[in-house]
């Protein structure tokens, strides 16, 4: 499964979405993280917003639901324009179920886990989605030190879904730069998500394109 790039607007320009998604066409998912404030501490954006940017997107969205209640909300967010809806293992009632009410939606099904879930929670759901976000910082707020022990749970979680009949994707998010989105992808991830190095760059565009190359670069073999 080819390495793919979704740069976070979380770090965008919030008072020109548009045009901040348009600097990284280049990437192959727009990152999208919808915070309720109780979940997590903060808030962003909600499905007015997000509908709206799946209308407008050059690329597919990628939308984490760091909320309450994803069992009730989850379904609303697969919408055209929408690849994968990513719902917290830490918050859902039933997973399982909610995994099948998103295929029936006909959106992939995703779930997230915090840095101090361990991967053996995922074991019961791991046949039913399509992608695994692991948290790399503590949920909730852009800018924030990549957890090192991250590494060894990607790891974990290739190989974990490595033995599923359906490919699924592994996902990282969480204090990532150039350097460290190339050992996130060695230890087994395969799409890379990175707000503030992306859009904080002088030009997102090219930092997406050096991001592209260091990963495929013949010295970026995986060592899992």
């Amino acid at each position: 499964m080819p390495v793919r790039i979704a740069p976070s607007i979380l770090a965008a320009d919030f008072a020109n979405l548009q045009a901040a998604m348009e600097q990284v066409s280049g990437a192959d998912l727009i990152h999208v993280d919808v915070m309720d404030g109780h979940f997590v501490p903060n808030i962003t954006v909600g499905l007015p917003v997000v509908k709206r940017l799946s209308q407008i997107s050059p690329l597919p969205l990628d939308v984490h639901l760091m909320i309450d209640h994803p069992d009730r909300w989850a379904q609303d967010y697969a919408l055209p324009g929408v690849e994968t809806v990513v719902f917290h293992l830490e918050a859902a009632t039933a997973p399982v179920r909610l995994a099948q009410v998103l295929h029936e939606r006909q959106v992939k099904a995703g779930v997230a886990i915090k840095p101090s879930t361990a991967v053996s929670a995922l074991s019961e759901l791991i046949d039913h989605i399509d992608l695994v976000l692991v948290m790399s910082v503590e949920p909730g707020f852009g800018g924030q030190s990549f957890i090192e022990g991250s590494l060894a749970k990607l790891r974990q979680v290739h190989q974990l879904a490595a033995q599923v009949d359906h490919p699924i994707a592994v996902a990282v998010d969480g204090g990532l730069d150039c350097p460290r989105a190339v050992k996130c992808a060695q230890a087994g991830a395969n799409v890379i998500i990175s707000g503030t190095a992306i859009f904080k760059s002088p030009d997102p565009q090219s930092e997406v394109t050096a991001w592209r190359h260091a990963i495929s670069g013949p010295t970026s073999g995986r060592e899992l």
